[in-house]
């Protein structure tokens, strides 16, 4: 059995999670975008392509007409989702003003085309200000194991789901192979820290993040999760020798 990923806090024990990833995010914020390039290697691109190709696979009735990027941070998924589904109206959600800024940004290079289709806006992804059944499709990028709560997290996504429609989730996960594991963990709780106070200045944030991937969720307990959530036919497929997991549901 994993951790309880909702233990595991960016600064100290005594605030909430959630303004704690608020306030982490925050701070961030301006070198997110490379982070996640210099981590990865540039692999996820590779990653998200992936999960958003698998997800549109399984919906039921072609391109959604409402989609819901939750946890969209700089918006790197959202913006995937309009280049796939251009007539879809993408709704990008997160807690985080500072990366909200970074993704509006961004958005006010795009075209008109994009900007008619694509909103972001600041919210909770535990309370979210949407009506029962409103999306065709859900993404959460790297977003879940930071949630405060996560199966309540889940059953707010199911909530503002269609009937049929497809959650798309994409989470770090440690490898399932004991000795690329260790190697894994060398790599994210000493190489990783190092470099990410170098860049972003934040003491914290970069040792919180193997901390969650570690405490999270994983594979087979993650897509149980999802059906105790309500979702229904969870699967999952790991990527990279298990360093990223894909998992997939529908309502």
């Amino acid at each position: 059995m994993m951790g309880n990923a909702e233990d595991v806090k960016p600064y100290n024990d005594e605030e909430a999670k959630g303004k704690q990833v608020g306030e982490m995010f925050d701070s961030i914020a301006p070198s997110y975008d490379f982070m996640n390039t210099m981590m990865t290697g540039g692999l996820h691109v590779n990653w998200r392509n992936r999960a958003l190709k698998m997800a549109s696979a399984s919906l039921p009735h072609g391109a959604p007409k409402l989609a819901l990027d939750v946890a969209c941070g700089t918006g790197d998924v959202s913006f995937r989702l309009h280049e796939l589904f251009p007539k879809a109206h993408i709704t990008g959600l997160d807690l985080s003003a500072g990366m909200l800024k970074i993704a509006s940004e961004k958005l006010k290079g795009m075209d008109s085309d994009a900007q008619n289709h694509i909103t972001f806006i600041e919210g909770n992804s535990l309370k979210m200000p949407f009506p029962n059944e409103t999306f065709d499709m859900v993404t959460v990028a790297y977003g879940v194991r930071n949630f405060e709560h996560l199966e309540d997290g889940y059953r707010e996504m199911h909530r503002v789901m269609k009937p049929g429609g497809v959650i798309c989730v994409i989470e770090l996960s440690e490898p399932a192979n004991g000795f690329i594991k260790s190697l894994y963990r060398i790599y994210s709780r000493r190489v990783i820290p190092v470099i990410g106070r170098m860049v972003s200045h934040d003491t914290r944030a970069y040792s919180y993040l193997p901390e969650s991937i570690a405490a999270c969720p994983q594979r087979g307990e993650m897509t149980a999760m999802m059906e105790r959530a309500g979702f229904r036919d969870a699967r999952f497929k790991s990527l990279t020798l298990g360093v990223i997991t894909i998992y997939i549901a529908t309502k």
